[in-house]
């Protein structure tokens, strides 16, 4: 848990919403808290990191580098072909993607979706001709296998970045935002999971991602009204405002603030209710803090 600190604040900016405002924090005690956590994946994607979690699924990475999807919105060309997952028992499982498909993602994500125990991996799939879409894995009988997929973007070279794995509608179960086309025009999706992909809602205008950069955490979320339920921190379709989202029977937006710069990196959240704060790196390399 990152915790912040009165001694870290250096000046207060002029941008507030309602009860909240921008404070600058010394960049310098920020290096390792924002850094990528994760070993680097063997056999896989030069830029690639390993997740790991308990359960049954233990750790999950790219791998099978591939350049036969030219789209380079993270940084290269080289995408990966399969992934592949260290189960509790120790065994390593694959699932190969067909041809004409890769995962346009640089490290997956375990999590348990349902609440059921058993673990699942979120992942950003491409395909030549339809773009990028969300695929999740799991394991059956000792197998990899593909659980849940929504559909496509529709159209080859459009990506979209995942912003949230968390409980946001207040069923009890996690659910799958992502930012569709984050580079243009964004639109915030919101999907439930039970074993499939439903959509909920969606809202426009936001951008979880700088085109070309690896970096892919501009998201965030946080219990911001203590009511249990989490709600979504995502910059705006330029990157200069954060927006916090909360589901009311459908998206809203409870809360903008103005930022002194662009956002490039890290979005990262701490605390619930009058105490939820969010630590941001700017383009420059300067470090915010938006709180109450």
């Amino acid at each position: 848990m990152i915790r912040l600190t009165a001694a870290l604040i250096l000046s207060a900016a002029a941008a507030t919403a309602g009860d909240w405002s921008v404070s600058t924090l010394d960049s310098a005690g920020w290096a390792e808290a924002m850094a990528e956590t994760g070993a680097p994946a063997p056999d896989g994607l030069p830029d690639g990191r390993v997740a790991v979690a308990a359960g049954d699924i233990q750790a999950a990475w790219y791998i099978a580098p591939t350049r036969r999807y030219a789209h380079g919105i993270l940084g290269d060309a080289i995408e990966a072909a399969a992934l592949r997952v260290k189960a509790a028992n120790g065994a390593e499982l694959t699932y190969d993607l067909p041809t004409n498909m890769v995962f346009e993602d640089r490290t997956p994500r375990i999590v348990d979706l349902d609440g059921d125990g058993a673990n699942e991996v979120v992942t950003i799939r491409a395909a030549q001709r339809q773009g990028g879409g969300v695929a999740i894995y799991g394991l059956r009988e000792g197998r990899l296998v593909e659980i849940a997929v929504n559909e496509f973007i529709g159209r080859g070279n459009r990506w979209l970045n995942i912003a949230a794995l968390a409980d946001i509608t207040g069923d009890g179960k996690r659910d799958v935002a992502y930012v569709r086309t984050p580079h243009i025009g964004g639109a915030l999706r919101l999907f439930s999971y039970d074993g499939d992909l439903n959509f909920v809602d969606e809202i426009q205008g936001f951008s979880n991602h700088a085109i070309g950069a690896r970096e892919q955490r501009l998201s965030a979320v946080a219990d911001i009204d203590g009511d249990g339920d989490m709600e979504i921190a995502v910059p705006s379709d330029n990157r200069q405002t954060l927006r916090l989202i909360d589901y009311q029977g459908g998206l809203v937006e409870v809360a903008s603030v103005d930022l002194p710069g662009r956002v490039d990196g890290p979005v990262l959240a701490e605390g619930a209710g009058a105490d939820a704060r969010f630590v941001i790196r700017l383009i420059g390399g300067q470090i915010i803090e938006v709180s109450r």
